[in-house]
This record gives C-alpha cells, structure tokens and sequence, in this order.
C-alpha cells in the first residue's frame, strides 16, 4: 500500500529527517510502499500495545512502578521503540510506529466512541513516552515542534527559588535546585494555572520539568483530534479499496470491550426487579440515576440517555422501557399525554425505531467521564468524577462503605483515577479481594456483578454469546468484499484468521 503526499521528496531523505528523534507527533504521513502483511502485523501489534494502555489505565494508578514496568514490557514485546539501542534496529522501531500509528487511525476515525478510544490511548502511551526522554531530548522535542519554550538560567532560578517552592506541586527546595523550569506564557499552561501547580509572574507561568508534558499532551490531543477529522474526510477512498475496507472494519470493532449495542437476556429481567438490582448490581453513576428518578420522577436528557440506554443493556425490551419510564413520569407533574407526546419519542429514537434509526450503544466509562458533563439540577456523568467529594463521601457512607473503603476511594479520585475508583467501590460493595477484570463499561459492572451474586453460573455461555456478533460482522463483511484477485482474498482471509487468534490472546 502507498501512503500518497501532495509534496513528493525523496523516501530515504524523509525517513532519515522523520526517525532521527525518539519521539513525533505523528504530522507527516508515510510516504512509502508496504505489503498488506506488513500493514496487519503492524498494525495488530499497535492494537495489542493500546489494549495494554488501556487495561493498565484502569487496574493501576498511572506512571505507577507496577504501571510503568508491564507497560515497558509490552512495548519491548511489540518491537516498538524504547529506551537506547542499535542506531538501524531504532530506526526500524521508529518506522514501525509512525506507520501503524496512521494505520489505526483510518480504523479508528469512524466514529467519535473510535476516535475517543483511540485519542485517550495514544495520549498515555504518548505520555510514557515523553516521560522517558532525557533533558536535552526533551527540549529538543519542543523546539522542533514549535513549541519554542526555554529553560530559565540558574541564575533566574535562585531568585525565584522560595516563589518556586512554594507553588510548584509536591517540590521541595532541593528538588528545585535539581530541575529544570520552563518559562511558559500563561495561556499555553491554563490546566496547570487552574489546579495552582506552577507559580505566575509578569504573564509568564514557571512549570517544572516534571509537569512540561502536560502542555505538550494538550497540544497532541489538540492535533491528533483534528488530524483523525481530516482522516474521516477521506475514509470513502479508502473503502473503495477491496482489500483493505474488511480489515480496517474488524480492526476497530475489536477492541472496544464487550459490544453492548446487541442486547442479550431481552426480557429476562422485570420491572420488579429494577429497584433491587440498582442497590445489588449497578455501578454508582447508575444508581445514583435511579435513585434521582425515583425521588424527582423525573430526568434531564442526558441522564435518560445514559440510563436509559444502560437499561437497554440489560436486557429492557422496548415495551418494558416505555412502561417503565411512563409509570415514572406520571408520579410527578407529567401526564400520561404529554409523556406520549413529549417523550416516548425519544425512547424508541434511543431503541433505533425513530429517525436515523440509528440502534443507540450504552456508554461507556470514558464516554460518561468525558463528554457532557452535568450542570445544577443533573444527575448524570460519573460520581468520582464530577461529584463534590465531601458530597461523594457522604453518598458513600450512606451507600453502608467502610470508612477505610471511604478514604481508599477518596485517595484514588484525588488523584483522578475514577475507573480505579468505581472498581474498588466494586469490590467493596462485592465483598471480593481482588477484581480479575478492568473495569470500563456500566454495563461490564451490572454484568460482573451478576457472575459474582451468582456464583459464576453461565459466564462462558454469556461471554461467548457477546463476542458472537462481532465475529459474525466481520465474516460478513469479509464475504461482501470477496472479489476477483483469488490471491489477495485468499491472503485477507488469512489476516482475518490471525487478527481473530490474536484479539482473543489478548
């Protein structure tokens, strides 16, 4: 496959200029030809090193020992670039990364939930990365990003040295002496302004080197998002290609966890038993939506979809949500009319019934934390993530958590680690030592609370049952593109095989 360019220059000369540094933000495409096995394995093994990202995001306290050691490991094990080494074998790395990098992003441009997985993961492996880098590699990164910040002189420092202690977060005055400091303009550096982690002098903001890549993450967010829109403009080209439209398919529906757009158990569970799976099975952010419907019978937009849709996961037929939503409207000041004019509508929209039709998908944790947050009078969004926390920890207790399960809790959302603080709420509430799963879906929570109140009953069949439609789309997709190159089919055939093999090691 060719990667085309508007601006032709010589292959050997690019590379020479793209992978002479450790680190890019990925604003050049590729210019040069590569085999279809050579775009699957490499791009494969970038899924396997996002799926870590993201598995460790959620079962350890990020740049944690334990974090940054199975995250160094997997990096080495996927042949990506890490640390020192043999100048061609580097830059093999370094071409390995750069290609995979834009391979996955025609996969994962499709949709804003694909690009929302796909920016917060490179984001962290980013992260570690720029982390890993040296001083002078560091500063040499900033400048040849136009990201034109300078180191202020010894001299500046030891006159600002007590100013410097006192604001930066967790320095001392040795560790000032031992750091370097970046003078900033203040505007570049408003996230770290807002949390007063760096001192402010004359419109200029003094950040610690430790704190540097908060700046240079927002600035590759900031690209990566626009970049990905870019990519979706051009998706129609690239779908007209036989062999590769199947492949990117699979590619992103492969590792976005459990596809919870496809109900299972329809039926299976009543009205009934609503109010007593809230207190036994469903995370905070849902019972916390239920309990406010319950109290107002009533719920903002946002709180009815993220509810209602994770209802819909369940297993609530779309009879059941309309029945249930109405008995719930009408206990306060809306009639049965206005409900049918007013509302229901939108029930069957989010059951893909009305309008685009569109089968809405439960959202997922990144999704509820990240998007739409709640304002006054809401009860939507993630409690560890936007409740106040002397209000969380009230909810807490009431909630009958211990006060160290309180304080442990509390401690991982200081540090905004909320998928790690609902996993432990998980077991607190479960009474389980240690969970064997990464939490990051309500829907996962309500489904490994089941497997865990039911002593593990089933889990096989359930598992199998989820993982079904995704293989079935894929195979599906891989008929409808069987045209007459007898060999790339038969080739394709065999990437799906293997891109199968390795989602489920994974």
């Amino acid at each position: 496959m060719q990667f085309p360019s508007k601006k032709p220059r010589a292959v050997t000369d690019l590379k020479a200029e793209l992978y002479s540094q450790p680190l890019q933000f990925y604003g050049q495409p590729p210019l040069e030809n590569i085999s279809l096995s050579e775009f699957e394995s490499f791009a494969v093994d970038r899924l396997k090193l996002l799926k870590t990202v993201e598995n460790l995001g959620v079962s350890y306290v990020k740049l944690s020992d334990d974090y940054l050691r199975k995250l160094d490991n997997e990096i080495r094990a996927q042949n990506f670039p890490h640390g020192a080494g043999d100048a061609k074998d580097q830059t093999e790395k370094r071409r390995k990364d750069h290609i995979s990098h834009f391979i996955l992003r025609l996969a994962y441009c499709q949709t804003e939930d694909l690009r929302r997985w796909f920016i917060q993961q490179e984001v962290d492996l980013f992260k570690y990365r720029f982390r890993e880098l040296n001083s002078g590699e560091k500063l040499e990164f900033l400048h040849k990003n136009n990201l034109q910040y300078n180191t202020i002189s010894a001299e500046e420092k030891d006159n600002l040295r007590e100013k410097l202690t006192i604001s930066s977060y967790a320095a001392s005055g040795v560790k000032v002496e031992e750091q370097d400091f970046y003078k900033v303009p203040f505007q570049d550096a408003l996230d770290l302004v807002r949390t007063r982690k760096v001192y402010l002098k004359e419109g200029y903001a003094y950040i610690p080197h430790n704190e540097i890549v908060t700046i240079v993450l927002n600035d590759f967010r900031t690209r990566l998002s626009k970049a990905l829109a870019l990519t979706a403009r051009s998706l129609p080209a690239v779908h007209s290609d036989e062999r590769l439209q199947p492949l990117l398919n699979h590619l992103s529906h492969s590792y976005l966890g459990q596809d919870y757009s496809v109900q299972k158990n329809v039926g299976k569970i009543s009205l009934e038993q609503i109010d007593s799976l809230a207190g036994k099975s469903f995370p905070l952010c849902m019972r916390q939506l239920h309990q406010a419907l319950r109290d107002q019978h009533h719920l903002r937009h946002g709180g009815r979809m993220q509810y209602g849709l994770f209802l819909k996961g369940i297993g609530l037929s779309l009879e059941q949500a309309l029945q249930f939503w109405r008995m719930e409207f009408i206990r306060g000041k809306v009639d049965a009319d206005k409900f049918d004019k007013a509302y229901a509508y939108s029930i069957r929209h989010m059951f893909g019934k009305e309008g685009k039709r569109t089968d809405y998908t439960p959202y997922s944790c990144m999704k509820v934390i990240l998007s739409n947050p709640p304002s006054q009078g809401d009860y939507h969004g993630c409690p560890f993530r936007h409740s106040d926390p002397e209000l969380l920890k009230q909810k807490l207790q009431s909630y009958k958590v211990s006060p160290s399960g309180v304080s442990q809790i509390l401690e991982l959302v200081k540090g905004m680690h909320y998928q790690l603080a609902c996993q432990k709420y998980f077991e607190l509430t479960h009474n389980v030592e240690d969970t064997a799963f990464s939490l990051s879906h309500p829907n996962q929570y309500f489904t490994e609370s089941q497997k865990v109140l039911g002593g593990g009953k089933d889990v096989k069949r359930e598992t199998d049952t989820l993982q079904r439609p995704q293989e079935n789309s894929a195979a599906r997709g891989l008929t409808a593109a069987r045209e007459p190159a007898v060999d790339e089919s038969q080739h394709l055939a065999e990437i799906t095989k293997n891109l199968e093999t390795d989602f489920q090691d994974a």
